[in-house]
């Protein structure tokens, strides 16, 4: 049998990547075509991405990967962000990376117009001042003449999917993180958006991964899971339905896969958030600061002239020995890019803890309490769920992380398996390749994906 290929465009937030995903009926292969960075730049004190800088990269991508004569390509990026366009669809304004302080307030300033418990009630998305919801909220608080103008909206993948189709549609998986999709009604919480003042005649179609957007110069387009997260969850190895995943990247997203949404008082109580999966399934999980922690903290020293890589800041950690300080890694503080070593300083000695001093003993600190707070996580989410977990589940770039991935498992008292790295990539293939006919189902792609090897038991 002939290689099939198909492209997945994964978009992160510190990179993207055109990947090449190649399957010969037996195996899957992976080849890099195309890398690039992903710049936040600030104007007039308003942080921005740089989605033509993307568009530019991504088009270059794909021309390097048509001599592979790809069946289809994909598109997956981050959540909560969006685009604007006008009445004759042109992008009104640069999208605003989720970051940006414009959101300050607007959780109270929601509050104020609807209960925290319609809101959870209308959409069981976890309450994180980042959300769609509130960055709409601001645009609605300051009468935005952005808003006032604006035709459609698109979050991050749905922009560039209208950019290479023409179509414009919100894929299930990515809408569902914005907070503003009822999971009970499967549509746009208009009640909830009314109440608001946010325009409901903005929002368009929302279609299910797997659809058929269209065609960009004569490849077809098909929607896999918008959400990268929703992607790297469709490639989790799982061979029993008692285990938990943890997509670890600049995010770590701590879940399980279900059935159905969980929204229920426990649900609300323990704030988790029920986002889009593919086939049916939702992800109930909650967001934990990842190793964005650890990013900002190299970037930090980078900056005072000591540039170590992340393998370097991971040895150093791992010299330092057990650390005798805990911070919370959802701390508000740690959110906003900055001196994280002086804020996490600050933490500890705030608490009253031991301040940890060295580099190894920094990032000791952020590595043991990002395991703890794994840890913590996957109780609420087992006790919300009533489901038990057997085995965790650790995929994306994080898995290069060894001395994490033995902490989680000290931690959680369960043994880890760690991969894909690609995971995301490899998601975003399988939904495709199904799309296609070339695989009949998503059991059989997990089972594809194990077969890759790459994977590593870290047992308590």
């Amino acid at each position: 049998m002939a290689d099939k290929t198909v492209l997945a465009i994964d978009l992160g937030a510190e990179s993207g990547r055109v990947m090449a995903v190649q399957f010969d009926g037996t195996a899957l292969a992976l080849e890099e075509l195309h890398r690039f960075e992903n710049p936040v730049t600030e104007v007039n004190g308003t942080l921005h991405w740089d989605f033509l800088h993307l568009w530019r990269e991504i088009t270059a991508g794909i021309d390097k990967g048509r001599p592979l004569n790809p069946l289809s390509l994909g598109v997956d990026t981050w959540g909560v962000d969006f685009g604007l366009l006008d009445q004759s669809g042109a992008l009104i304004g640069n999208p605003v990376n989720y970051r940006d302080p414009r959101t300050e307030g607007m959780m109270e300033a929601a509050f104020a117009r609807v209960s925290r418990e319609e809101i959870f009630a209308q959409t069981g998305i976890q309450f994180m001042p980042i959300n769609t919801l509130y960055q709409l909220m601001s645009l609605v608080v300051g009468r935005s003449p952005q808003l006032a103008m604006a035709e459609t909206f698109l979050t991050a993948p749905d922009l560039l999917n209208f950019w290479l189709t023409g179509r414009k549609a919100c894929e299930f998986s990515n809408a569902t993180t914005t907070q503003l999709f009822n999971p009970t009604t499967g549509t746009w919480a208009a009640g909830l958006m009314e109440k608001l003042g946010i325009p409901t005649k903005i929002f368009p179609e929302i279609v299910q991964p797997g659809t058929l957007l269209g065609e960009y110069r004569g490849i077809p387009v098909i929607a896999p899971a918008c959400h990268d997260t929703g992607s790297a969850v469709a490639a989790v190895p799982a061979q029993t339905s008692q285990y938990a995943y943890i997509s670890s990247g600049t995010w770590s997203l701590v879940g399980l896969e279900v059935d159905q949404p969980v929204i229920t008082p426990a649900a609300l109580e323990a704030n988790v958030t029920n986002e889009g999966g593919v086939y049916g399934t939702y992800r109930l999980l909650k967001n934990v600061m990842g190793l964005w922690i650890v990013q900002q903290c190299r970037a930090t020293w980078a900056a005072q002239g000591d540039d170590h890589s992340y393998a370097d800041l991971t040895e150093m950690a791992a010299a330092a020995g057990p650390s005798t300080s805990l911070i919370d890694p959802n701390s508000p503080d740690l959110l906003p890019p900055g001196d994280h070593p002086a804020r996490i300083q600050a933490l500890c000695r705030t608490a009253g803890q031991p301040v940890p001093q060295t580099k190894g003993q920094i990032i000791r600190c952020v590595l043991e309490s990002l395991a703890h707070e794994y840890d913590r996580v996957l109780d609420q989410l087992a006790r919300v769920a009533g489901k038990s977990i057997n085995i965790i589940h650790i995929v994306g770039g994080g898995t290069q992380n060894r001395l994490l991935n033995q902490l989680t498992a000290d931690a959680a008292g369960r043994p880890v398996i760690t991969g894909p790295v690609e995971a995301t990539v490899l998601g975003n293939a399988l939904v495709q390749f199904i799309a296609l006919g070339e695989i009949p189902d998503l059991q059989t792609g997990r089972d594809l994906i194990r077969n890759m090897g790459n994977i590593e038991r870290f047992d308590p």
